[in-house]
């Protein structure tokens, strides 16, 4: 029997067997001929309904799959003013922290990760969707000799050459501005700059 059935000792009327007034009653195989059908129809339908939900899941998802060394960030929890890993969410807050080193595969999508000390109370096995992949491009590396670093982290930009420059109009003014290279960039990072 149905739980409301046992519950309550009686059966549930379904939609199925709500009939307006004046209408004659289901009666035995009618009532369940009429059930069955609303049933394919709903399995059916449900079906239909959750192919298209797969084919837009699929669409989106990537097949990812690390190795053993490779280097990989940790997604942050993006939830508004909750801190995770000793840092409050925030608007322009980094969505990943790292790289850090896998250690381990664990089943097909689970990855123990080398997580330093001050994560020490953090579990070190995440799930793939919660990692991604650490694309080291040499070419974007800045040479630490050619950069002279002051004691408080910082640098000094002076600038190459001006590329061009434009008199900018206003309602009531007119702004000159140059396009000035500087150094440690190339061309394409040139600013616009005041006169």
């Amino acid at each position: 029997m149905a739980p409301y059935e046992a519950l309550f000792g009686r059966p549930c009327r379904s939609p199925v067997c709500c009939v307006e007034v004046g209408d004659g009653s289901f009666l035995g195989p009618e009532l369940v001929q009429e059930t069955t059908e609303k049933v394919v129809i709903i399995r059916d339908r449900l079906r239909i309904a959750q192919s298209r939900q797969k084919s837009y899941a699929d669409r989106r998802c990537r097949a990812l799959e690390f190795s053993l060394g490779d280097l990989v960030f940790l997604k942050v929890s993006p939830m508004k003013g909750v801190a995770r890993f000793g840092r409050k969410k925030r608007k322009l807050a980094p969505r990943f922290i790292g790289p850090f080193e896998i250690t381990e595969r664990i089943g097909k999508v689970a990855y123990g990760l080398a997580l330093p000390p001050r994560l020490s109370a953090i579990h070190d096995v995440f799930h793939v969707s919660m990692l991604r992949r650490c694309l080291r491009d040499e070419t974007q590396a800045v040479d630490c000799t050619e950069v002279q670093l002051r004691p408080n982290v910082t640098y000094v930009e002076t600038p190459v050459r001006i590329v061009d420059s434009i008199v900018k109009q206003l309602r009531r003014a007119e702004i000159p501005l140059v396009k000035v290279q500087w150094n440690h960039q190339d061309e394409r990072e040139a600013t616009w700059e005041l006169e």
